[in-house]
């Protein structure tokens, strides 16, 4: 016998989106002359093992659980009397589902009484349920597809004649639609605890010697605290304009792809550590101009303001550069950002080049689906917890940077707290560290007299572990120096005299380059910037201008 009552159930709409005729995967189906994906062999299946056995109820539960999976609504009011029967009675038989269907008035729609005996002599026993099961979810998640297909079909020809429907959104909610079918996919399975120790043991032996069990950060006090950056972690970098959050994270995402290590300390077949840089706030040059500013100790006006730079300058740049293209770091810098679109480019970039670590600059400038932007409180709520979801699919830490609130700016000390975090309370919930980057030394930029009066907290940054959900809180001081934009572990203050940050030429030269000036002629294998002097019609000069000179001193290069 055939079952009864084959067409597709569909889904209601969803709420929050216009009335409009809903095309189902039956309705597309038409335009394929095809029927939607389904096999009632294994609906058949299924349901004859979970009559013959009801205990095999638990176990399909987490594949199938809803009716509308089933494509034969009569297949789809058998499965929901079964759940009704065991829910009563921890068990079930025959004649318990057959009273469940009567008292629910459908047993004559699903086939009767002969139906049900005809699928429990469908299968020898109920072993294979879970097999059936996720063929029957299979088959549902294709159908999905293909109704989320024709809204978004429906949605593009409708959105031209429909002048508040904007391109953006229609976008919004086609990604919407997919990614709510691909975390059907997201379940995870329970795992018995032995299996979970043995787990924890490979990882502290993989950690042992090393003191951190995560990716090291290059900075090793704050390696101290956090044992390195975990897999599935959100780590939030917070902060007022202008303190140095981007700075930072590009910092930790040059240490991080060297392995921990600081490039000018990176060897060439050193471990490297591939990250993913989504930028929302600066363009890819301006991310490459401040990495190079960081490596050469020239201040980010040099490579802006056209000022001739002079050989010796050019060299340092080349280098840089050579040393550079070693680090597998990976930019992009889409603006307006939605998450879905950032998970899209994430999960590529993890299954292309083997991506262990995201950033994100800054979180408040990802868009949330049109359905979470009721308030702009309710969006970053939205994001953060996504984002949490996508660290933990795609099991890489991921650091957030977030703007701080202005409260800061009337607390006396102006420290940063907890509670500063802007927008959103989720964002402090959803993170598994949160560290607030503070410079004192921000706040009296204009005032000379403090520098003098506190040596000491010049050119210092505190870093203050307001969080961490598996370790302890507390401060880690880094240097700063704002010329470079750099960050570096923390250099005490010699007899009252700020020591700024080493610059790469007091520091051992790459391999490929004289060991006595190492921005001179680079040997062979140096890297690919090579030229060891630049060319033009006069030597010294610019497109035959005069003399590179320092713009401060008037002194040539």
């Amino acid at each position: 016998m055939e079952a009864p009552n084959a067409p597709v159930h569909t889904a209601p709409s969803k709420a929050g989106r216009r009335v409009r005729p809903k095309p189902d995967s039956a309705t597309v189906g038409k335009l394929f002359d095809r029927l939607p994906p389904h096999s009632l062999e294994a609906e058949m299946a299924l349901l004859g093992s979970l009559i013959l056995g009801p205990e095999m109820i638990t176990d399909v539960l987490g594949l199938v659980s809803r009716r509308e999976q089933f494509y034969s609504q009569a297949h789809g009011s058998i499965f929901e009397a079964l759940i009704r029967t065991y829910d009563r009675h921890r068990s079930g038989d025959l004649v318990q589902l057959l009273e469940a269907l009567r008292a629910a008035g459908v047993l004559g729609d699903i086939g009767g009484e002969e139906y049900l005996v005809q699928l429990a002599d469908t299968v020898p026993s109920p072993a294979n349920a879970r097999h059936y099961a996720r063929i029957v979810a299979e088959k549902w998640k294709l159908r999905k597809l293909i109704e989320a297909a024709g809204e978004i079909i429906y949605d593009a020809y409708t959105g031209v004649e429909a002048p508040d429907e904007g391109v953006r959104e229609i976008l919004d909610r086609a990604e919407q639609a997919v990614f709510e079918i691909a975390q059907e996919d997201q379940v995870s399975e329970p795992q018995k605890l032995q299996e979970l120790l043995n787990a924890e043991i490979e990882r502290i032996e993989a950690a042992e010697g090393k003191g951190i069990s995560g990716i090291s950060s290059g900075y090793d006090d704050l390696d101290m605290k956090l044992r390195g950056f975990q897999p599935g972690e959100i780590i939030i970098i917070a902060a007022r304009p202008s303190m140095g959050k981007t700075a930072l994270a590009l910092n930790l995402a040059e240490q991080i792809a060297f392995g921990g290590r600081t490039p000018w300390d990176f060897r060439p077949g050193g471990p490297r550590v591939p990250v993913a840089v989504f930028s929302l706030e600066m363009t890819k040059a301006a991310v490459t101009q401040r990495l190079l500013s960081a490596y050469t100790g020239l201040s980010g006006e040099r490579f802006r303001d056209g000022s001739r730079l002079g050989d010796e300058i050019w060299q340092r740049i080349l280098h840089a550069c050579n040393v550079l293209s070693e680090a597998p770091i990976y930019i992009d810098d889409t603006a307006g950002l939605t998450v879905m679109q950032l998970r899209s480019r994430a999960r590529r970039l993890v299954a292309q080049h083997d991506v262990k670590m995201i950033m994100i600059d800054y979180l408040q400038l990802l868009s949330a689906p049109s359905a979470a932007r009721e308030s702009r409180q309710v969006e970053v709520s939205a994001i953060s917890r996504q984002i949490k979801a996508l660290a933990r699919e795609l099991e890489v830490p991921i650091i957030c940077l977030s703007q701080l609130n202005r409260a800061t700016e009337q607390r006396e000390g102006n420290r940063p707290r907890l509670s500063d975090l802007r927008e959103s309370g989720s964002i402090e919930q959803d993170a598994d560290v949160v560290m607030l980057l503070h410079r004192e030394e921000y706040y009296h930029i204009n005032n000379p007299s403090w520098a003098e009066e506190n040596p000491d907290k010049v050119g210092v940054a505190e870093l203050i572990i307001a969080k961490q959900r598996n370790g302890p809180t507390g401060v880690v001081k880094l240097t700063w120096d704002n010329n470079t934009t750099r960050f570096k572990s923390y250099t005490p203050i010699d007899a009252g005299v700020y020591v700024p940050p080493s610059r790469p030429a007091d520091l051992p030269p790459d391999p490929g380059y004289s060991s006595v000036n190492p921005w001179a002629e680079p040997k062979p294998g140096g890297g690919s910037f090579a030229p060891g002097r630049r060319t033009g019609p006069v030597e010294g000069h610019r497109d035959g201008g005069g003399p590179d000179r320092d713009d401060d001193t008037g002194a040539p290069f």
